[in-house]
């Protein structure tokens, strides 16, 4: 599974910026997608997560601004970032624990795609 991350880049504080990530690749299913972030010097970090039935989890630092979204006919997961903070500066990785052909199920990472939010 190849998943790719599009829509990163830099943002004044306040302002609002919109994720996306395709998964490709022979997928039987995708149970949970999901975005992490990781800062320089820190753990990565869960941000949020939607199931294929559409539950939500989202970390406590973005509820209220952060909405995740997805489509399970394109196999594609979406972040709304709005109020955007200087603290959330980081490199955003779109998740998928994927069913394919020939294998059980397993956790993909995308490459990653830069957010910056500073004046």
């Amino acid at each position: 599974v190849q998943l790719q991350a599009s829509g990163g880049g830099s943002v004044q504080p306040g302002g609002s910026l919109r994720l996306s990530c395709a998964a490709s690749g022979s997928i039987v299913n995708i149970n949970v997608m999901g975005w992490y972030r990781q800062s320089p010097g820190l753990q990565r970090e869960l941000v949020a997560i939607v199931t294929s039935t559409g539950t939500t989890n989202y970390a406590d630092f973005v509820k209220g601004r952060f909405t995740i979204s997805r489509d399970n006919a394109k196999n594609t997961v979406h972040l709304q970032m709005n109020s955007l903070k200087p603290e959330d500066t980081a490199v955003y990785y779109c998740n998928a624990n994927a069913r394919v052909l020939g294998r059980g199920w397993t956790n993909y990472w995308g490459q990653g795609t830069q957010v910056t939010v500073s004046s």
